[in-house]
C-alpha cells in the first residue's frame, strides 16, 4: 500500500514539474521587433563578410570596394564592419587609381592605315571640355611621305588663323604659347608649328588647354584635353623609308 502511495506521489510530482516547465516555456517573452531585426542584421553581416573575404581572395577590387562599403554603411557597429575597415581603405585607393588610369588611357585611339599613297600612324584624343557641341580632335600623326605632324581637327568651317597665329594655352595650369598655322588646302584643321616641342610638352603634362577661335562666328573656345593616358609605345613609328 505504501509503495503504491509513493508511486502516486512520484507520478504527480513529475507531472507537476512537466507542467511547470511547460508553463515557464509558455511564459518566456517573444523577441521584440528590434531584437529580431538585430538578429537578421547579424546574419546578413556575416554572409556579406564571407562574400567580402572570397572577393579578397580572388582579387576583384571593384567588387571588394562595393561590398565593403555596403557592409560599413549598413552594419557600422558590427564585427564585420571592423574587419572590413582593416583592408578596405588601401584597396579602395588602389582601385580608384587604376580606374582613373584606365579611363585616361581609353581616351586615346591609335590607328595605322593607308593614307594618300603612303601609310600613316595616328594617336588621337577628343577634347573633354567643353562637353557640348562639336568636339575637336587633337591628332598626332606620322606619315611615310609627309613625316610627323600634330594638329587640331574639327568640323567645317574650321579655325581662324591668318598666316601664323599663336594659341594661348596652359599645361597643367602653367601658361604656354603655341605657334600654329592653318593648312593651305582648306581642311578644318589647325597645325602646330613645332611638333617636337609640343610632343615633349604633352608627354610631361596631365591636362592641356588651348584657346582657339572658331571660324563659325569667330567664337573663342577653350579646348581641354586630358592627355595623361598617352602611351608613346602605341603610336607606331614610321616604317622603313619614312622620314621623321
Amino acid at each position: 500500500m505504501n509503495s503504491a502511495i509513493h508511486r502516486y506521489y512520484a507520478t504527480a510530482l513529475c507531472a507537476g514539474l512537466l507542467l511547470a516547465g511547460c508553463s515557464q516555456q509558455a511564459s518566456a517573452p517573444a523577441p521584440t521587433p528590434a531584437q529580431q531585426q538585430a538578429q537578421a542584421d547579424a546574419a546578413a553581416a556575416a554572409r556579406n563578410l564571407d562574400t567580402y573575404r572570397q572577393l579578397l581572395r580572388i582579387g576583384n577590387d571593384e567588387m571588394v570596394v562595393t561590398m565593403g562599403k555596403d557592409i560599413v554603411s549598413r552594419f557600422p557597429n558590427s564585427a564585420a564592419a571592423k574587419e572590413v575597415q582593416k583592408t578596405l581603405p588601401a584597396i579602395e585607393k588602389r582601385y580608384t587609381e587604376n580606374h582613373e588610369k584606365n579611363r585616361l588611357a581609353a581616351l586615346w585611339v591609335y590607328q595605322v592605315a593607308p593614307m594618300a599613297g603612303g601609310t600613316q600612324s595616328t594617336a588621337a584624343i577628343y577634347n573633354s571640355e567643353p562637353s557640348g557641341g562639336e568636339r575637336v580632335q587633337l591628332v598626332l600623326r606620322r606619315h611615310t611621305s609627309w613625316g610627323q605632324s600634330v594638329f587640331l581637327y574639327g568640323s567645317k568651317p574650321g579655325f581662324v588663323c591668318r598666316g601664323n597665329c599663336t594659341v594661348v594655352a596652359t599645361a597643367d595650369g602653367k601658361p604656354v604659347r603655341i605657334k600654329a598655322f592653318a593648312p593651305s588646302t582648306g581642311e578644318p584643321a589647325l597645325m602646330i608649328r613645332d611638333d617636337k616641342a609640343f610632343l615633349a610638352l604633352l608627354q610631361k603634362s596631365a591636362k592641356l588647354s588651348m584657346q582657339v577661335t572658331l571660324a563659325d562666328g569667330e567664337k573663342k573656345e577653350t579646348l581641354v584635353y586630358e592627355v595623361a593616358g598617352f602611351d608613346p609605345a602605341k603610336w607606331q613609328p614610321l616604317g622603313k623609308g619614312g622620314r621623321k
